[in-house]
């Protein structure tokens, strides 16, 4: 994936949602909510050798489908940071300045999430019932040109019924047809580029499938987030999220972790809006461990 509150600080957000009532049974049960309560522990290292400005995103979102019940965030050197929040989809960012030296943060979370399962027969909604706020994740962006695209999404899956069985058929088409290879792609890769090399990493994979639904005229944004998976070595992990059945469903085209662990950071147009580091300044990457366990 792509890089881009006082020391020492937690926070306590609140407690698990309660359990469903009665009446709320039959409507839980229709769309097979599950909690899953995940461990983050995220440590990342750099070397800066000179002034440097860094925009963190590795906060887990607080909102939608999950809760942080609790948190903290330590840096080292101790300096002063800046925690904003993105005021329409509550994505929050640290800010900090660094100079000469090493330079270490280090985040850990307990979220909760309650994880909807995908309906596979959900309708593709029509563009004149889509939210106003979601008519942006149609259009063609820098990564994901599915104006360019239109035509061969249309070729390979115009024939199936629209809505989730395009979605599910983009997903299956790109497993089998786009190779997991590290180096395969640059940070300037696009979908475009991936469908012509058929190879990339998790961003690719996530960058083509949100561009050959936008294609289909199906709303789609990128994911980042924390999952497991066994190899490669622990990483942010990007997804795609399809607009069907008036709701947004999580899908992952890899296939290297279930969707329903994942602990979202933030979600956008595509990876440019969802960088968990951005660096302005002489620093580079030591190392980075970005890990997720289920929570005893």
């Amino acid at each position: 994936m792509n890089q881009a509150m006082p020391s020492n600080s937690t926070i306590d957000t609140g407690h698990a949602p309660a359990a469903p009532s009665a009446a709320q049974a039959p409507i839980q049960a229709k769309i097979q909510l599950a909690t899953v309560v995940s461990e983050i522990d995220c440590t990342l290292a750099y070397q800066v050798d000179g002034p440097t400005d860094f925009l963190f995103q590795i906060h887990a979102l607080q909102g939608m489908d999950q809760q942080v019940l609790a948190e903290s965030l330590e840096i080292s050197p101790v300096l002063p940071l800046h925690v904003f929040a993105d005021p329409s989809l509550h994505h929050r960012f640290t800010r900090v300045r660094a100079d000469r030296g090493d330079f270490t943060l280090h985040y850990r979370a307990t979220v909760c999430r309650t994880v909807e399962a995908f309906d596979p027969a959900a309708r593709r909604v029509p563009i004149a019932e889509l939210p106003d706020s979601l008519l942006h994740n149609l259009m063609p962006t820098r990564y994901c040109e599915s104006d360019l695209m239109g035509r061969t999404a249309q070729k390979l899956f115009g024939a199936v019924t629209p809505g989730a069985p395009q979605v599910l058929a983009v997903v299956g088409w790109i497993h089998q047809n786009i190779d997991y290879q590290l180096g395969a792609t640059q940070s300037t890769s696009t979908a475009q580029d991936v469908y012509m090399q058929r190879a990339g990493v998790c961003r690719d994979f996530a960058h083509l499938a949100v561009t050959f639904c936008r294609a289909l005229n199906i709303p789609a944004r990128l994911v980042v987030g924390y999952a497991p998976f066994n190899e490669p070595p622990p990483d942010f992990h990007a997804v795609f999220e399809a607009y069907v059945g008036d709701r947004w469903m999580i899908l992952d085209a890899t296939r290297m972790s279930p969707p329903e662990r994942l602990v979202r950071i933030a979600s956008g147009r595509d990876a440019k809006d969802v960088a968990f580091a951005t660096l302005f300044g002489p620093a580079r990457m030591l190392s980075m461990a970005p890990e997720i366990r289920l929570a005893r």
